[in-house]
């Protein structure tokens, strides 16, 4: 198993998920460096102290891969002073919505109809595999922002598992961090105190009941599944990372050893 440096993370009020990526081994035996690349849920609800705390951080940019339906729920991020907003959302703004309002309202029956016999898991490999596929642009992007100047920086979406877990992923993989050290980043977003909050309409105790939380798990898990599912299109498409980096996203020898010079020990 791979070692990591253990976590000196803040215990942020409300900001799920934040953590600081330094420490992860490369192929080539150097460490991503800390206090530059961080991960987290929205800021949306960041308290006065957590704001006081990310501001501490010397960001230049805070990547939002949310789309506009979530800002409309969950709000704008807190501004920080001096720091550059960069919203790229990696999901349509309608897709997705009627699903997701029958995960807060929906009943019982609709949730087995929707999520059982592992629906719901498939639906998170399939979205997995086309943000991978179809979102080259965006992840492309932020690669030559980090190359550029944008770090330290911040990515996150709405949980800070999904999207965001993706985009670091890849900026790993550009980076030439281990496989394994990449999953394992990513699973730590199953800790208790960083996993979002399920929100259904009912108060009542049956919208929370055991079945309806193992039917909404999938949903709200880091599976190492998915995250092999994103691995596998890269393979089936471009056969490869390096290929998938230089093809799909554009990244040059020299863009990829700018990156590796900023976020690198």
């Amino acid at each position: 198993m791979t070692q990591q440096i253990p976590s000196t993370e803040p215990e942020l009020t409300s900001v799920r998920n934040f953590r600081d990526v330094g420490g992860l081994p490369t192929v080539d035996g150097r460490r991503v460096a800390h206090g530059r690349l961080f991960r987290s849920g929205h800021l949306a609800h960041a308290s006065d102290e957590d704001a006081a705390f990310l501001a501490s951080l010397g960001l230049h940019t805070v990547f939002d891969f949310r789309n506009a339906a979530d800002q409309k729920l969950e709000g704008p991020d807190v501004e920080l002073p001096g720091v550059r907003n960069v919203n790229l959302p990696l999901s349509d703004p309608a897709d997705g919505a009627e699903f997701w309002r029958m995960v807060r309202d929906g009943d019982l029956d609709q949730l087995r109809s929707l999520l059982d016999d592992g629906k719901g898991a498939a639906r998170m490999i399939g979205s997995y595999r086309t943000i991978i596929t179809t979102r080259t642009a965006e992840h492309s992007r932020v690669l030559h922002a980090l190359a550029e100047d944008s770090v330290p920086a911040l990515m996150h979406c709405a949980a800070g598992k999904d999207r965001a877990g993706l985009s670091i992923a890849v900026t790993l993989l550009a980076l030439g961090v281990e496989r394994e050290a990449i999953l394992a980043d990513y699973l730590e977003s199953n800790a208790k105190h960083r996993r979002y909050k399920v929100r259904r309409s009912s108060t009542a105790a049956s919208a929370y009941s055991p079945e309806v939380m193992e039917l909404l798990s999938p949903l709200f898990d880091a599976r190492a599944e998915y995250l092999q599912a994103a691995f596998d299109a890269i393979e089936e498409k471009w056969g490869g990372a390096d290929a998938y980096l230089e093809q799909g996203l554009g990244l040059t020898p020299e863009v990829r050893e700018r990156l590796r010079e900023r976020l690198l020990d």
